[in-house]
């Protein structure tokens, strides 16, 4: 990423990523003459795979195949007209989630610690969900004297900063910089954020959640962080007031009563959540159990313990905290794909093996029961299957770098040198890395006499150029 990394310092100067919102025109107005839906998606596609090489991200399936598809039940009820989505779940602590142009979710970490309920954590995704639906990234252009794409690209890339907390010391100084004039450019206006919980009250009431998490959410943070000097990200651009608590406090109240206000699935979530910023799995075991010592009927905190456990190598205490959980739920997946990771983890892979096939029977499109079949593949030294297993698994995502990284890992294994560079060549390209996604098409030509073979890989090698210099052209 040579060529993005100077440009994004640059470009991070002009942090102005939500001040795409700061006019909300009726639909139908001339912004899509200025920037088409097509353009955003484009746009947001090239942003991604720069982000993508710029922040930590967490690459659990269990969590990741939760917010897709909680995301997506949201979407189903949403204005949102292009459902072609991509997301990223961003390893950060700090409280924040954005939908920017093009369909691109994104979620941090953070979000989960502080959305105590899945109420809480649908109303923020469903106002993220309002601002994509209006187009506010759009009109936003319109708004501000007909910007050309440039510009634009320079308005998403603030997001990367905030995003990645100013992890990187020449980005934070730059943002340290420009953080007085570029406060007022980040928030949204009152407005549009009263539109947005409009929106999102909807939205939540449609999709079967109870509209009431939203300000039972936003009251929660507003007491949190209310004398804190430095409010996380979500809180900046998205300020809370008493005034707009009470707007969606009276919008929730004239919605439909009833609704889902959490769930257990979400819990347990966000117990793995959890567990990935203790600092030991030993202090996350000890604070799951006390919880299970206070109410021993607490299924959330006994599966946090068990897999504080697993990861311990407390193997012995976790089967039996999740036999107590089998017991009540036998079919669950969650609990199941605790038992099979703590199957592989204590080299028992034939149990593994009979758990993984029946629960395939009951959910043969699961991600991560699929994804622990390879896992358990290669733990078996099976690499030659696992290869065939990733091939199967990257027809339903083809966008996903984490499955591409574990392709070219499982081909290297199995000895499929030409078919790892290819892999290793996607991976590159969606994380923006270009020149090493060419260079390992090269390698793949170099190694292959067939003529069909290197007549794909050159299409490819050509069409990742087209996207490099697109890419270059935008950022120019």
């Amino acid at each position: 990423m040579t060529f993005l990394r100077p440009t994004l310092l640059t470009l991070a100067c002009l942090l102005a990523s939500p001040s795409f919102a700061d006019n909300l025109p009726s639909l139908g107005d001339a912004s899509s003459s200025i920037v088409s839906p097509q353009q955003e998606y484009q746009l947001g596609r090239a942003w991604l795979s720069m982000l993508r090489g710029q922040v930590s991200q967490l690459n659990d399936p269990q969590l990741k195949d939760y917010v897709e598809t909680s995301v997506y039940k949201l979407v189903e009820t949403s204005q949102v007209q292009d459902r072609r989505l991509e997301f990223i779940l961003i390893n950060s602590p700090q409280l924040n989630a954005f939908a920017a142009p093009g369909g691109i979710i994104g979620v941090n970490g953070g979000l989960f610690l502080n959305a105590q309920t899945e109420g809480e954590y649908a109303s923020v995704m469903a106002h993220e969900l309002a601002h994509l639906s209006q187009r506010h990234f759009a009109r936003g252009v319109e708004a501000q004297q007909r910007m050309q794409l440039p510009m634009m690209a320079a308005l998403l890339a603030g997001i990367i900063v905030a995003a990645s907390g100013a992890g990187d010391a020449g980005i934070a100084a730059i943002a340290g910089t420009q953080a007085a004039a570029m406060q007022e450019q980040r928030r949204f206006s009152r407005q549009n954020e009263q539109e947005a919980d409009r929106i999102g009250i909807l939205n939540l009431e449609k999709a079967g959640y109870d509209p009431r998490s939203m300000p039972t959410m936003f009251e929660r943070l507003m007491r949190q962080y209310r004398f804190d000097g430095r409010p996380p990200e979500f809180l900046l651009t998205h300020p809370v007031t008493e005034s707009r608590i009470a707007d969606t406090r009276n919008r929730a109240e004239q919605a439909r009563s009833g609704g889902t206000e959490d769930s257990l699935r979400y819990q347990l979530i966000r117990a793995r959540v959890q567990l990935n910023y203790e600092d030991t799995p030993g202090l996350a075991a000890k604070r799951f159990r006390v919880q299970l010592d206070e109410n021993p009927k607490n299924d959330v905190a006994r599966y946090g313990l068990a897999i504080a456990q697993i990861k311990g190598s407390q193997f012995k205490e976790a089967r039996e905290n999740l036999k107590t959980l089998l017991d009540k739920a036998p079919n669950d997946i969650t609990y199941n794909l605790a038992q099979i990771e703590l199957d592989m983890a204590n080299n028992r892979l034939a149990e593994a093996q009979q758990r993984i096939d029946r629960m395939r029977t009951l959910y043969p499109g699961n991600y991560p029961l699929n994804q622990a079949r390879v896992d358990l593949l290669l733990k078996q030294n099976r690499p030659k299957d696992a290869e065939k297993a990733l091939d199967a698994l990257l027809k339903s995502r083809p966008d996903d770098p984490d499955v591409w990284y574990m392709v070219a890992e499982t081909r290297g294994l199995s000895g499929n040198i030409i078919g790892l560079h290819q892999a290793r060549a996607e991976y590159f390209a969606l994380v923006g890395d270009y020149s090493q996604a060419i260079k390992h098409l090269d390698f793949a030509k170099k190694l292959t006499s067939n003529f069909q073979l290197s007549s794909r890989l050159d299409a490819r090698q050509r069409e990742l150029m087209d996207q490099e210099r697109s890419i270059k052209e935008m950022m120019n």
